[in-house]
């Protein structure tokens, strides 16, 4: 934890020293919560809610973000002013009747999302089982892409077109702090009720477009895009926003089709792509600024004129580690630290 100074930490302890300000940072620790939500489970008036998400955002202690209609909040994934929140929420009491009494009303919540999560994926399965039965198994996909990407922990992790959430699930334990992207709402509650159940509090769940990301450039180590490029028009386009993120020395990783001549996914399956080679989409990554480092094919288990191939590539950022904090150290010099 970095240290603070005095005066922060007093403000820290002020802002979560309050019992309804405590509730809230102990339910946002478990997840992205809405402010109706938040009414629903304190059994608050929302103006109060909202007067005190207020207070703890500007304690830098909860992140707010837009979706839609709706805002949610969770508590932030730093290593600042929350750290010493952490701190405060590892030692309470687990038998608190009030956080207990909180906690139960935030699993009925959940359980109601996961329901409704659950029939919207169980009206659009049989699609998605008859494009899985096209290519290799989805367990042979997610070895061959823990191989590659290895087991070193990160900092930060992003998955573009997030869908269910699996990749965040597959790689829970490997990053500090995981973001998902996807531009269906359908899919993201889909997405919210698997992180849930599988108690992944450190990844959330974000509304964006895949060209302009609702996110800050240069901030994750790791970007993957798991068969999504597919169903774009600009796939190039996709794969510049999505190096644009990565931190120098940064790894993109991109899990999609090869070549093929199944023209009837175009019509059935929405897919604008037929696959792609290994020569387009080097010259796409390099366009980005990325060196290609590993490419690998998965063919189908039985060879036939309808199975699909499907590769990994792996690319890096060519910048050094520190590039982007001297350039900045750079801009401030030369403009006299003037924003």
């Amino acid at each position: 934890m970095n240290a603070l100074g005095l005066e922060d930490l007093v403000e820290v302890l002020k802002a979560a020293g309050e019992p309804t300000r405590f509730r809230l940072l102990a339910l946002l620790a478990r997840g992205d919560l809405t402010v109706s939500d938040l009414t629903d489970i304190l059994g608050q008036s929302q103006p109060r809610i909202s007067r005190h998400l207020k207070l703890l955002a500007e304690a830098a202690l909860i992140d707010r973000y837009q979706e839609g209609a709706w805002a949610y909040f969770r508590l932030r994934q730093d290593d600042g002013p929350v750290a010493v929140v952490r701190r405060l929420l590892e030692t309470t009491d687990a038998g608190d009747a009030v956080l207990q009494r909180d906690g139960e009303r935030l699993a009925a919540l959940k359980r109601l999302r996961s329901e409704k999560a659950q029939a919207y994926f169980s009206r659009n399965a049989a699609e998605w089982d008859a494009l899985r039965q096209l290519h290799v198994s989805e367990a042979k996909v997610e070895s061959a892409l823990k191989d590659l990407v290895g087991p070193a922990p990160v900092d930060a992790f992003l998955d573009l077109g997030t869908g269910t959430g699996r990749i965040l699930q597959l790689f829970d334990g490997l990053y500090r702090r995981g973001v998902g992207v996807d531009a269906s709402r359908d899919m993201l509650a889909v997405a919210r009720a698997n992180l849930d159940r599988a108690g992944i509090t450190r990844a959330a769940i974000r509304h964006g477009d895949i060209f302009n990301l609702p996110l800050e450039r240069d901030e994750f180590d790791i970007v993957t895009v798991h068969q999504v490029l597919h169903f774009l028009q600009e796939p190039e386009a996709a794969i510049a926003e999505a190096a644009r993120m990565l931190r120098p020395g940064g790894r993109l990783v991109i899990i999609d089709l090869a070549p093929h001549g199944l023209e009837y996914l175009r019509d059935d399956h929405a897919h604008v792509r037929l696959g792609f080679s290994h020569e387009i989409m080097r010259d796409w990554l390099e366009k980005a600024g990325l060196r290609v480092e590993d490419v690998t094919d998965l063919p189908p288990a039985e060879k036939s004129d309808t199975g699909l191939t499907v590769t990994l590539w792996l690319a890096r950022d060519q910048r050094p580690a520190g590039a982007v904090g001297a350039m900045e150290t750079l801009n401030n010099v030369a403009t006299g630290g003037r924003a």
